[in-house]
């Protein structure tokens, strides 16, 4: 394989792994925060509890997941050296935000609140969290803000081959990051919530700490199906601004080649036939697409072969068509995802509203189980959808990702570095799931199952 090849595998894997651990962040510092909360307001302290123990998740998820971010921004100076002078001036202002202002306010406020308990007042221990939270999400809108430049570039000027900022406010309103925000941070939300969730039904099913694990249960799935339902819309939202600024990602989005009528069905399945441009044995539900694409039941949308004539208008002969298949289905694992969590956190409320949580189903506690995956699922879906539907640009309309890549590396460079970080992310993964079992086993008292359930009264094998 060529250079390029195997440097778009590293950034897939690299962005792929951290991504694993930034929803978590996001997810379990917001769901601590409440839960902490809720125990200054009310001073139970089995709230105390929950915070200390879902805490200790969120502390070795926030470590590994520093060490893969560094990771990956290791590989940008790497393999795509070309690709970062281009956008270096842009990309300054807001990565240089999120680092000393977000970065360090959740950075600083993780230490209060590791060592602040017992040592500072309740309501400082409060706001130490609850800072954690807001520097997470914070983390996140800048990092978004960079991102949207390449699916939508704004507040630039190219000079000597370079884009240079010459407008910061149109960088960080612009119209990409304002509806790809909310829906990446309420997608984290509901990453947290599904994790509390899955623990909590797992150890509900085996009947220990009951009352603690269907408390923290119950104050998930509030927050569950209040993010679940948000991303849909947020998503909705999104797409509306896709049509206007990136076509094509949306019509191969939906395997639409040629344009489609008016109103315009959603495509459910299909057979994708990429080298004769066709799509056959097609599912189609009437009036959908035009909904998503417009907000309302009429309206046509541009299918490739238009749009990849009008490209070669605009930016000259090429092949501007992205990989259509993998856009196409990872869509719609992101949409079936999102779905079946919106289900789950619903029949959870019904189970919860008519009091029925005392005997929780033995299969729904299993499927609880299983929703676990549905958000990682779901998000590395949608950013598949996200990163190579906008190909073959890096930077949409100003950058092809062939002109991106390092010219001075080999493939064997690139093969090394890509063998080193995979082998590197198996270790780390190896060592977060030892510490996730490590402490979902001792519980939020602290105690090994194996020695709650002693005999000797000594404990002595501890």
């Amino acid at each position: 394989m060529d250079v390029l090849m195997l440097s778009r595998m590293q950034f897939a894997s690299t962005t792929i792994f951290h991504f694993f651990f930034v929803p978590v962040t996001i997810g379990l510092s917001f769901i601590i925060a409440i839960m902490e909360t809720m125990y200054v307001r009310k001073g139970d302290e089995v709230y105390k509890r929950m915070a200390k123990f879902w805490g200790k998740l969120f502390l070795v998820n926030f470590a590994i997941g520093v060490v893969t971010g560094i990771l990956q921004e290791f590989q940008f100076g790497m393999n795509w050296s070309d690709y970062s002078r281009f956008v270096g001036d842009i990309f300054g202002a807001p990565l240089a935000i999120e680092a000393l202002l977000a970065f360090f306010l959740e950075s600083t406020f993780i230490g209060i609140w590791i060592f602040g308990w017992e040592k500072v007042s309740k309501k400082i221990h409060l706001l130490s969290i609850w800072f954690v939270a807001i520097g997470t999400t914070l983390s996140a809108f800048w990092i978004l803000a960079a991102n949207s430049f390449m699916q939508h570039p704004v507040g630039y000027t190219i000079n000597n081959g370079r884009a240079e900022m010459n407008d910061f406010l149109s960088l960080i309103t612009n119209g990409q990051v304002l509806v790809e925000f909310p829906h990446t941070v309420l997608g984290a939300f509901a990453t947290g919530a599904f994790l509390i969730i899955g623990i909590s039904a797992f150890k509900l099913l085996k009947k220990q700490d009951t009352d603690f694990f269907k408390r923290s249960f119950q104050i998930a799935v509030i927050v569950g199906v209040i993010s679940s339902i948000g991303v849909a819309f947020a998503g909705h939202w999104q797409a509306q601004y896709l049509v206007k600024t990136q076509p094509m990602k949306m019509a191969a989005s939906e395997g639409l080649w040629e344009d489609s009528a008016d109103p315009a069905p959603w495509t459910v399945v299909a057979s994708i036939d990429p080298e004769n441009k066709m799509s056959s044995h097609e599912l189609k539900v009437p009036y959908v697409l035009s909904f998503l694409s417009y907000s309302k039941f009429s309206g046509s949308v541009k299918g490739m072969n238009t749009l990849q004539s009008e490209y070669e208008q605009a930016y000259g002969p090429g092949d501007y068509i992205p990989p259509v298949r993998t856009t196409f289905w990872s869509f719609r694992i992101m949409i079936a995802a999102g779905m079946a969590m919106i289900f789950i956190t619903l029949w959870a409320i019904y189970l919860m509203w008519r009091k029925k949580m005392d005997q929780p189903n033995t299969k729904f506690m299993r499927i609880c189980l299983t929703g676990l995956l549905l958000p990682p699922i779901a998000n590395t879906a949608g950013w598949t959808m996200t990163e190579f539907g906008r190909q073959p640009w890096t930077v949409f309309g100003l950058l092809t990702t062939d002109k991106s890549v390092s010219p001075n590396i080999t493939s064997g460079q690139v093969l090394f570095s890509l063998i080193t970080f995979n082998t590197a992310y198996a270790a780390l993964l190896i060592v977060l799931i030892y510490l996730f079992v490590k402490v979902i086993k001792k519980g939020p008292n602290g105690v090994d199952e194996e020695s709650e359930h002693s005999t000797d009264p000594y404990n002595t094998k501890e």
